[in-house]
């Protein structure tokens, strides 16, 4: 910095925004006329006003031989504020902005690392309002195109203007897209490091707008879509209107016909396929009794069974067996347990040092399942001459669930 103190650049900046934006309020209703126009009016215009005008890049004169014209940037102000269709641009040029923000970053963290605290925060204010523009790109171009949607696009009676603004619609939205599509949120994370200011405004924050804008974008589009596929039904019937108007025209005797009691039905209304009655046995009625039961007297007996058929009922007849049989030999194992207790009289048998001592190959978890399902089956009187424990701990502090070690049994 030289000389000026950051105080005073602000202030000077202020004033010349004020006096900018007076001019601006001041001459209005000859601006809006020269945006109504080919070139402003200089009737209401003194010269001094006229070169504040020109000075203030406010104004501009392409040549000599052309009159005095808004400038590019106050006609697209002036089309934003009014929100006039016919004027606005749908800008999705982010490649700009992104280079202007990466180059704040560097001179943000440079002036971090250097202790120049104004300097940083002028400069995350810069990338607030870089990152704030961007945003209102965004959504002034799809506030643009719904206008457009409801607008233009909703209510023009040709197809073929219709059709043109489709595929302007379109071809805005894959632009947008693509700016959308250059913004790196990797390379934002890298750039940004560790510091929590940047990550806040260029990362999360950043992150969650685009995504709003992503969101909105599909929207547009199927709303487009929507929109086509409404005007071509209606296009497609005023056209069956207009043709069937022409006809009565040219035939003004013309009747038309009950094709309900025709025969020979013409082909272009006769697009209904054919319905095939339904048909049921009325097996309240007494009777039809005899005639049904020949009927299925009738009905032939399938000689045998397909081979596939046959293979998969016997597969399946031995699978249940199998198992039939393995659950019968783990009864039988679980009763000559409660029997081997019973001749221990008196003694503490733990199931698990059972199994392992009569080497069983059952699972401890099923022989234990067993052991308690066996218990709970027999008679009151005769679980009274037994005593069974479980051996059980708590899952953990949190779950109530109780896990299962072990059963010990012994004869009452």
């Amino acid at each position: 910095m030289s000389g000026a103190s950051p105080n005073a650049l602000e202030s000077r900046l202020i004033t010349t925004g004020v006096e900018r934006l007076a001019l601006l309020g001041r001459h209005a209703e000859a601006l809006m006329a020269g945006y109504a126009r080919d070139e402003v009016p200089l009737e209401g215009l003194s010269t001094t006003a006229l070169n504040r005008l020109l000075a203030a890049r406010i104004l501009w004169r392409p040549d000599e031989q052309s009159g005095v014209k808004l400038a590019p940037k106050v006609r697209e102000l002036i089309a934003e504020m009014l929100a006039d269709e016919t004027r606005r641009h749908v800008n999705a040029d982010v490649a700009e902005t992104l280079e202007l923000m990466r180059s704040l970053v560097q001179s943000y963290r440079e002036a971090r690392d250097a202790g120049e605290y104004w300097r940083q925060e002028q400069l995350l204010l810069r990338l607030r309002q870089e990152v704030d523009d961007l945003n209102g790109r965004f959504a002034d171009a799809i506030d643009s195109l719904w206008r457009r949607l409801n607008g233009d696009f909703g209510f023009v009676a040709r197809l073929t203007d219709k059709i043109r603004e489709n595929e302007r619609a379109q071809k805005q939205i894959v632009r947008l897209l693509d700016g959308l599509a250059l913004i790196d949120f990797d390379e934002f994370i890298t750039l940004v490091g560790a510091d929590g200011a940047l990550r806040k405004l260029l990362v999360s924050r950043l992150q969650h707008q685009l995504t709003h804008h992503f969101t909105s974008l599909r929207e547009v589009q199927r709303r487009l879509i929507e929109l086509m596929a409404r005007f071509r039904q209606q296009q497609s019937r005023s056209r069956l209107v207009a043709g069937m108007v022409g006809f009565l025209r040219e035939h003004p005797g013309f009747v038309p016909g009950n094709y309900a009691l025709r025969s020979d039905v013409p082909a272009l209304v006769n697009r209904a396929a054919p319905l095939v009655a339904a048909g049921a046995v009325a097996l309240d009625r007494d009777a039809d009794a005899h005639t049904l039961a020949e009927l299925l007297h009738r009905l032939p007996r399938p000689s045998s069974r397909s081979e596939p058929v046959a293979a998969a009922a016997a597969t399946e007849r031995h699978e249940e067996s199998r198992v039939a049989a393995r659950q019968q030999a783990l009864k039988e194992d679980v009763e000559r347990f409660y029997l081997a207790v019973v001749d221990r009289a008196g003694e503490v048998v733990s199931a698990l040092d059972y199994l392992q001592q009569a080497e069983h190959e059952w699972g401890a978890e099923i022989w234990l399942f067993q052991v308690i399902a066996e218990y709970q089956g027999l008679p009151r009187s005769e679980q009274g001459a037994f005593r069974l424990r479980q051996e059980e701990t708590q899952a953990s502090p949190f779950n109530q669930l109780r896990l299962i070690h072990d059963v010990v049994l012994q004869l009452a």
